[in-house]
C-alpha cells in the first residue's frame, strides 16, 4: 500500500530529499518574509524604496535565473541546490545585522541565490527523476510541501512582531533562518545520491538556447508575463494595503497567507492529477483567471472582515501551476534543460523589474487604482493565453 502511494506521488529518493529541504528553508524564510516591506518602513525606507526593494527582488530574481541554469547544467542539480543553500546563509546574516534599509537591501542580493538560482536545478531534478506522466503530480508534491509551513510560519512571525516589536522580532526570524539553512546544508550533504559526481561539460550560448526553445514554451511564456505583472504591479504594496488602509493586524495578516496556503495546498493533488489526464492547459488557464481576479478582488473588498476572500482567490492562483511547471519541463531542450528553464525565468523576471515601482506610482494616485490595473493585464494574458495554441 505504502509502495503504491510512494508511487503514486513520485516520491523517488531524490525527490524525498529536494522536496524537505525546500520544506525546511520555507519555514525559515516565511517567518519574515511577509513583513519585509513593514520592517523597511521602520528602518525609514519611503514607498518608494519599499518599491525599489521589489523592482530589486525583480531584478535579482531575473538574472539569477539563466545563471542558476548554467550551475545546473554544469554541477548537475543536487551540488547546484546545496550551493545556493550555502550562500543564501550569507544574505540571512546580512538581514540580521543590517543596521539601515540601504545595508538591508544589499543583502537580498545574496537571499535571492536560492529563491531564484534554485528554480532550474529543481525544475531539472524532476525531469530528471520523474517521467512525463508523474511529473506534474511530482510538482504537487514539492509546492505542497513547500506551502505547509507558510500556514504556519506568517502567523508566527506576527506574533513575534507584536510580542518583541518590530526589530526584534524580525531579527529572532531571521536568527531562524540561519538556523534552518544550515540544518539544511547537512541534509541535503548526507542524503543526496551520488552527489559528488565530475563537472558536466556546458555548451550552446544564451541566443542559441532562445532559437531552440519550443514555440509552444514562447507562447506559454507570453501569458505568464501578463499574469505575473498583475502579481507584482501589487506584490510588495498588499501587506501595506491590508495593515495600513484596511486595519488589519500582522497576525490577521499572518492568518490571511495560512488561508491562502490552505486553499492552494487543497487545490494540488486533485488539479495535478487531472492536469496529468485530461492536458494542462484548462487547468494553466483557470491560474492566470485567479491572477487577474486577486487584485481586482481586492479593490472591491470595504472592510477586513472579508479580507479571507480575497485570499481564498489568492490560493486558487496556484490551481495550475503544477501543470504549467510540468508543461514547461515537458517542452525544454533535453541537452541543456537547465538552461532553457532558466532563460524562460530569466525573461519572465526581467520583464517584472518595472512592476513594483509602477505599483507605487499607482499606490500614489490611489490603491484601488493599482489593483484595478493590475486585474486589466491579467485579464490579458488570460485572453492571450486563451487564444493560443500549445502542443503539450
Amino acid at each position: 500500500m505504502l509502495e503504491k502511494v510512494r508511487d503514486w506521488l513520485g516520491l523517488e529518493h531524490d525527490m524525498v530529499v529536494m522536496v524537505v529541504t525546500v520544506l525546511i528553508l520555507t519555514l525559515g524564510g516565511q517567518i519574515w518574509s511577509r513583513y519585509v516591506p513593514k520592517y523597511l518602513e521602520y528602518l525609514g525606507a519611503s514607498t518608494l524604496v519599499i518599491g525599489l526593494y521589489g523592482s530589486i527582488k525583480a531584478v535579482v530574481t531575473a538574472l539569477y535565473q539563466y545563471p542558476g541554469g548554467w550551475v545546473s547544467d554544469r554541477l548537475g542539480p543536487k551540488r547546484a541546490l546545496i550551493v545556493f543553500t550555502f550562500i543564501a546563509i550569507g544574505g540571512y546574516v546580512v538581514y540580521l545585522l543590517a543596521p539601515s534599509w540601504k545595508v538591508f537591501l544589499l543583502g537580498t542580493f545574496l537571499v535571492l541565490i536560492w529563491d531564484s538560482m534554485s528554480q532550474p536545478a529543481i525544475f531539472s531534478l524532476i525531469g530528471e527523476t520523474l517521467k512525463k506522466s508523474r511529473r506534474a503530480i511530482g510538482f504537487s508534491v514539492q509546492s505542497v510541501l513547500k506551502r505547509l509551513p507558510i500556514i504556519v510560519a506568517p502567523p508566527l512571525g506576527g506574533y513575534l512582531i507584536e510580542v518583541y516589536g518590530i526589530e526584534r522580532g524580525m531579527k529572532v526570524g531571521f536568527s531562524i533562518s540561519i538556523l534552518l539553512a544550515l540544518l539544511a546544508v547537512a541534509f541535503q550533504e548526507k542524503f543526496y545520491v551520488k552527489i559528488r559526481g565530475g563537472a558536466r561539460k556546458v555548451e550552446g550560448r544564451l541566443l542559441t538556447v532562445w532559437r531552440e526553445m519550443d514555440r509552444g514554451l514562447k507562447r506559454l511564456l507570453v501569458s505568464d508575463i501578463m499574469a505575473r505583472l498583475a502579481s507584482n504591479i501589487i506584490g510588495v504594496y498588499v501587506v501595506l494595503y491590508v495593515l495600513n488602509v484596511l486595519g488589519a493586524s500582522p497576525v490577521d495578516y499572518g492568518l490571511l497567507i495560512s488561508v491562502q496556503m490552505m486553499t492552494s495546498i487543497l487545490s494540488y493533488f486533485p488539479a495535478a492529477k487531472l492536469a496529468d489526464i485530461y492536458g494542462r492547459k484548462p487547468f494553466i488557464t483557470l491560474t492566470f483567471t485567479f491572477f487577474a481576479l486577486f487584485p481586482l478582488v481586492l479593490a472591491l473588498i470595504p472592510n477586513p472582515e472579508l479580507l479571507p476572500l480575497a485570499f481564498i482567490v489568492a490560493g486558487l492562483r496556484e490551481i495550475g501551476e503544477t501543470a504549467r511547471k510540468a508543461l514547461i519541463v515537458d517542452l525544454a531542450e533535453k541537452s541543456h534543460k537547465g538552461r532553457s528553464i532558466g532563460l524562460y525565468y530569466l525573461i519572465r523576471e526581467g520583464l517584472m523589474i518595472p512592476a513594483p515601482l509602477l505599483g507605487g506610482l499607482l499606490w500614489e494616485v490611489s490603491p484601488k487604482v493599482m489593483f484595478l490595473a493590475a486585474s486589466a493585464v491579467g485579464i490579458l494574458g488570460v485572453i492571450i493565453f486563451t487564444l493560443g495554441r500549445i502542443e503539450e
